[in-house]
């Protein structure tokens, strides 16, 4: 982010210093090993200036698995999954798998399993191999007991009867990330004790149902996240998404749910700690 952006976003939005002065906030989901070297220390640098404390890269194949675990190590406040995207679920064999068990069982800066689920806008792996992947990475992550970060888009039916199978054996459950699926797959999983994770889709002209969601989600259940390179928020569009955004996103829930902002930031925060057992 260059500066014109960091002083918009700083002067037009968070005007009522939503969190670098009020609580630390959170990133809950972004892709770090996307950036550049540069980028990232940059990167870091803003995150400290505007109070976001922590931060989980999230893997999506088998070239970034050692790639997130090397983040999460260089880096304190970096943490890091462990999965194969929908995308890539082709990708999935008994190999894969076991080096994610083996990563997952040696290293505790890595704290979840995911990105996994399952994508029928892009179908670009068939829909089988997706289900299987999916299952696979649900049942590593009720064996080691760890939350599950999925990926759910134009799949609600198939997400909900997978997660029906496995709802009484996952009790860490996790978080449906990127949300903007229907009221559907919403209440099923908020019922079932997900949580729900929003980033700048929700500032998106077109998002008023995902608005209307954010608004009926219990706050106990939200959790941050950018989603970062990716789903800049408006008006920012242009610019490359990092978690420097997540303040803008974080006063858009405030005024959608109309909590103040310190007291919203203080329960998103425990909501993350808890869901990702995360060092306080």
């Amino acid at each position: 982010m260059n500066q014109k952006y960091k002083q918009k976003l700083l002067q037009t939005k968070c005007t009522n210093n939503s969190s670098t002065l009020i609580h630390p906030i959170i990133e809950t989901h972004c892709h770090l090993d996307y950036f550049e070297t540069e980028e990232l220390e940059s990167i870091m640098k803003q995150c400290l200036e505007l109070g976001i404390e922590k931060l989980i890269t999230i893997s999506v194949d088998s070239s970034n698995l050692q790639r997130v675990i090397d983040y999460s190590n260089q880096y304190e406040n970096i943490f890091g999954s462990q999965g194969i995207h929908p995308h890539k679920a082709s990708e999935w064999n008994t190999d894969i798998k076991e080096i994610i068990i083996k990563n997952l069982t040696n290293n505790k800066k890595l704290v979840a399993v995911g990105e996994a689920g399952l994508d029928y806008h892009y179908n670009y792996s068939p829909r089988k191999e997706q289900i299987n992947a999916f299952e696979q990475q649900l049942q590593i992550a009720s064996d080691l007991n760890l939350p599950i970060v999925i990926h759910s888009r134009d799949a609600e039916d198939d997400t909900i009867s997978i997660l029906k199978n496995f709802s009484s054996q996952l009790k860490r459950k996790g978080v449906i990330h990127s949300f903007s699926s229907k009221k559907e797959l919403a209440d099923f999983t908020l019922n079932d004790g997900f949580y729900l994770g929003f980033n700048g889709i929700i500032s998106f002209k077109s998002a008023n149902e995902l608005r209307e969601i954010v608004k009926t989600t219990p706050i106990e259940q939200i959790i941050l996240e950018t989603d970062s390179p990716y789903l800049t928020p408006s008006p920012f569009r242009g610019t490359k998404n990092t978690p420097a955004f997540l303040p803008f996103i974080a006063d858009i829930i405030s005024e959608e749910k109309q909590i103040p902002i310190k007291s919203m930031l203080e329960t998103i925060y425990k909501n993350t700690i808890s869901l990702f057992k995360l060092p306080m």
